[in-house]
């Protein structure tokens, strides 16, 4: 039989992998290959942490498929070119991939199909990343959706998703695979193709990212098995709350297709089915679903709206007065966490170090740049393109604009997080921002999320000199909302 290619993109598994099970399919040999392309990714390519993960994910699946007799192939620059190169050496007769819903992506992929189809190939496209694709889910009127409750109502009343796909049972290489140019040995070294994609950091500053992640296959069961046996219970309470480990933390696994949403799905049924409804389990589900739920309703805007990351959905948001910031004085204290006011501080650090951010304060710390320092939000979302591991332009664009308010399920008010009143609420303790901010550890949780308050005594007993071992309040968190409030006034209606 000639053999079939499987294009790898963000789909770094062997389980639940269609594109992967339609190649192997009759027992055809199958060619993986992966193309680093970055530049087709348009004005989006991947951040440095994003590009951390790929290479550790790569190699995890590597040495997976190495373990089933296929050895993956890695390619740099244009797909097509890559992918004809490869129809030529092989004689492939087929080429299987599963679907990414970028408009870029999208659209290059269109143009590699009517290509290789014009050639004579069989080319197919699966879906492996969505329980519902974009085009799937409609309104009454055929329209799409701007609010995510009826969103996901529509999509609740869908057919349940379908059983994740196993393994392939009988993967086979082609004759002399072995000798196709960039085959990546079973354990790649600094010399090997992957490594010549240079996508780890130079100097190398993902330590903190090594202890936290494990990228692949395995760290996400691993990851996924985790959260089922405890947190999944408590979710409902424990998701708010950055100093506890109460969220599933697979959304970089997700993002890079280590894991399905198919396999999430039927993971969280199982658990229901086991132990029924004891404790906070049902509640815990149905919250932690509505989260993947979040996930699909980020694809459905940004494929109904393609300009997403780049310009608000209501365009009023377009005239918006943001504050100038010359030499990047603001924007530079909010990036390296030094704007003195804590939970901003501590999540901006923790991002840093770790790649990942926990998401209520990721919603504080956003609301801080958007609102209180009153700059860009795109400014945010660049920021986090490059430092999150989770970095996906879906979620990233529904994110910001949700917290400028120019988004889709916008509040019907311009809200402004009191990051103080946020640490109170959900870190009381104060055991997240001590963690990230050690020059704060000894204040009393009274004032920890408020420093400045503090008597000078307090701050005396603890160690702690506003000013040099932690700074003040870059700005007046209550002047700063009723100067951002005054500036939403100015475009709250139209001309």
């Amino acid at each position: 039989m000639a053999p079939a290619l499987y294009w790898i993109r963000r789909d770094l598994r062997l389980a639940d992998n269609p594109a992967l099970s339609a190649a192997a399919r009759d027992g055809r040999p199958v060619v993986p290959v992966f193309i680093h392309a970055p530049d087709e990714a348009g004005a989006w390519p991947p951040g440095g942490a994003s590009q951390w993960w790929l290479h550790h994910s790569l190699h995890a699946l590597a040495t997976d498929l190495a373990g089933h007799g296929l050895r993956l192939v890695i390619r740099r620059g244009g797909s097509l070119a890559a992918l004809e190169s490869l129809i030529d050496a092989t004689g492939a007769e087929a080429v299987h991939w599963n679907r990414l819903y970028e408009p870029a992506l999208m659209a290059r992929d269109t143009a590699i199909k009517a290509r290789l189809r014009a050639r004579g190939i069989d080319v197919h496209s699966h879906n492996a990343g969505l329980l519902h694709e974009p085009w799937t889910v409609q309104t009454g009127s055929g329209g799409d959706y701007k609010a995510f409750t009826p969103f996901w109502r529509a999509c609740r009343r869908q057919a349940e998703p379908a059983a994740p796909l196993p393994v392939p049972a009988d993967l086979q290489a082609p004759a002399g695979a072995e000798r196709l140019a960039g085959a990546l040995p079973a354990a790649p070294d600094g010399d090997d193709p992957l490594g010549a994609l240079q996508l780890l950091p130079r100097p190398d500053w993902a330590g903190g990212l090594r202890q936290r992640w494990q990228p692949g296959e395995r760290g996400a069961a691993q990851r996924l098995e985790d959260f089922l046996a405890a947190p999944l219970a408590a979710y409902d309470d424990g998701r708010d709350l950055p100093a506890v480990a109460g969220t599933s933390c697979l959304s970089p696994h997700l993002h890079f297709g280590e894991i399905g949403p198919r396999q999430v799905w039927q993971a969280v049924q199982a658990t229901l089915a086991r132990h029924g409804a004891e404790g906070g389990l049902v509640q815990g589900a149905e919250s932690f679903l509505a989260e993947i739920g979040w996930r699909e309703f980020a694809h459905h805007v940004l494929y109904h709206h393609p300009d997403f990351p780049d310009a608000p959905l209501n365009p009023r948001f377009a005239d918006f007065p943001w504050q100038a910031d010359p030499g990047g004085r603001l924007l530079g204290a909010w990036q390296r966490g030094e704007t003195g006011i804590p939970l901003v501080d501590a999540g901006m650090r923790e991002l840093y170090a770790t790649g990942w951010m926990h998401n209520r304060v990721r919603m504080v710390v956003g609301s801080f740049l958007v609102k209180n320092l009153r700059l860009p939000w795109q400014a945010g979302e660049a920021w986090f393109w490059d430092t999150l591991v989770d970095a996906d332009l879906a979620s990233n664009s529904l994110g910001w604009q949700w917290v400028a308010g120019s988004g889709a399920d916008a509040a019907p008010y311009f809200r402004v997080f009191n990051p103080v009143r946020q640490g109170e609420r959900f870190d009381p303790d104060g055991d997240y921002v001590g963690h990230w901010i050690p020059a704060l550890a000894a204040v009393p949780a009274k004032y920890r999320h408020a420093p400045w308050q503090a008597p000078a005594g307090v701050l005396a007993d603890a160690g702690l000199r506003l000013g040099v071992d932690y700074p003040p309040p870059l700005v007046d968190l209550k002047a700063s909302r009723q100067a951002a409030l005054a500036a939403f006034e100015q475009i709250k209606k139209p001309a």
